[in-house]
């Protein structure tokens, strides 16, 4: 009798140290990995007034709305990178596309943990911009720049996933898009630059 009593002390002191643990945290879902292939280019060179090398991941559809507008669209990750392009007709215009540009990308300063800034400039192709990187999860676009010659061009840009906002789980493909759109602005240059 003395060895089952003791046995069901303790059985009881087991059970009760498993049960009632309120510090138990349940593990987060984990997001599916995706498998990103390897970085390849090809040249998007056309009557437009811009030039540029481009992810051969990607597939350019040219928009209608207005001249020389496209849209870069990654189908297989369901994003596109948005094109906009205006022509400068004075330095007070081009103040006031590069005043909406940046706007546009502080719009998302409630949802934003971060926006970082970084100038782009090269004087040999006469590139002159701003790239605007937007950290957060709830970020409806996380990457847009804007790119001038400062007397006749400017085109915009800005990444958007057709999808909802949850950008921990698209850190892996943002990432990878982040650097296409890099080598896009490296190779960037304008068409019968005036």
């Amino acid at each position: 009798m003395k060895h089952s009593l003791f046995f069901a002390v303790i059985v009881a002191v087991v059970l009760a140290a498993c049960g009632g643990n309120e510090d138990y945290t349940p593990k987060p879902h984990a997001y599916m990995r995706i498998d990103m292939p390897s970085h390849e280019y090809t040249v998007f060179d056309t009557a437009y007034p811009y030039r540029f090398e481009y992810s051969k991941h990607a597939v350019i559809t040219p928009k209608h709305e207005e001249p020389y507008w496209i849209n870069l669209d990654y189908p297989e990750y369901n994003a596109t990178l948005h094109f906009s392009y205006k022509p400068v007709t004075s330095l007070k215009v081009l103040g006031q596309y590069v005043e909406d540009s940046r706007k546009f990308a502080f719009k998302h300063i409630p949802k934003a943990d971060d926006i970082r800034q970084s100038l782009v400039q090269d004087d040999s192709t006469k590139v002159y911009g701003q790239i605007y990187e937007i950290e957060g999860v709830g970020v409806a676009s996380t990457c847009q720049f804007f790119l001038t010659d400062s007397l006749h061009h400017f085109v915009r840009a800005s990444l958007y996933f057709n999808a909802p906002a949850n950008n921990d789980s698209l850190a892996p493909l943002i990432s990878y898009i982040k650097q296409d759109v890099a080598h896009l602005i490296k190779t960037f240059s304008w068409n019968n630059h005036k």
